[in-house]
């Protein structure tokens, strides 16, 4: 019968995941937002856009989609409620259209 010994527990190392730093080509890009847009949550479609915008540069994408800076971090956080016109001008920024399929 074993005594009652205290678990030994292995440390578990964990690295943070930024959604953004693994968004290198417009193709990682278009796959990445085809599979959010399919799960339908408004929220993370926002963050989705936001993790695009911060791969392309969040700062790039302001000045081409003529919005603040600060405006696009709040609207394109989990948190946020981007109009459909944000959505459209981002889209626009990072080089990728909305298309509807039946």
């Amino acid at each position: 019968m074993a005594a009652n010994r205290p678990t030994r527990r292995a440390k578990l190392k964990t690295f943070p995941w930024d959604s953004a730093a693994r968004l290198k080509t417009a193709e990682d890009i278009a796959y990445y937002l085809e599979a959010v847009f399919e799960d339908g949550d408004p929220a993370l479609v926002a963050a989705a856009l936001g993790d695009i915008a911060r791969s392309k540069g969040m700062a790039k994408i302001a000045r081409s989609t003529g919005l603040g800076r600060e405006s696009l971090y709040k609207a394109l956080s989990p948190d946020g409620n981007p109009e459909l016109a944000t959505v459209l001008k981002v889209l626009r920024a990072v080089g990728l259209k909305l298309k509807v399929a039946a």
